[in-house]
């Protein structure tokens, strides 16, 4: 299963939910995760002291379950947006080594920003690289006046499932 991250609740949720409507048609079996929408609290150490928020193990095992990942992130001035950078601190505290998550799995990063995009694009390929995810070439980049290029997107998918 491909799990695709939304990392904005406008139109990178749009992205995602359209990257799993093309994966769908290509009989891959995906999933859209809405970061947004699993409201985790802010970590802090203190936070991380109160306990995990419940939803964790969910959102944990849905990563565990992946094959592989799309991460649909905006650029929030020139890096990934807080939400996402907040998950992952969130799942690197679950179990002995969370970056099993990540080892090996082909993961593609995409973005739909109102600025240029590619320095989010940047940010997600050296986070993902240090985590040690095969992180595909081509990258997906939509903004208001580059709506997504379909084909491009089923090529990345593909690229993707591979790993599956």
């Amino acid at each position: 299963m491909i799990l695709i991250c939304a990392s904005s609740d406008g139109n990178n949720l749009k992205l995602s939910n359209k990257l799993c409507e093309i994966a769908v048609e290509m009989n891959i079996d995906a999933k859209v995760v809405d970061l947004v929408a699993e409201q985790l609290p802010l970590f802090t150490n203190t936070a991380k002291k109160q306990g995990a928020p419940e939803n964790l193990d969910k959102l944990f095992s849905l990563f565990q379950e992946a094959d592989g990942y799309v991460i649909c992130a905006p650029e929030y001035n020139g890096l990934t947006p807080p939400v996402l950078s907040n998950t992952m601190a969130w799942i690197s505290t679950k179990g002995d080594d969370f970056r099993v998550l990540f080892t090996e799995k082909n993961v593609a990063l995409a973005t739909h920003s109102g600025g240029g995009g590619s320095k989010v694009l940047i940010a997600m390929r050296i986070q993902m690289a240090h985590l040690g995810a095969n992180v595909v070439g081509r990258e997906i980049l939509t903004s208001y006046s580059k709506p997504l290029n379909e084909e491009s997107a089923r090529a990345v998918l593909r690229q993707v499932n591979r790993s599956s």
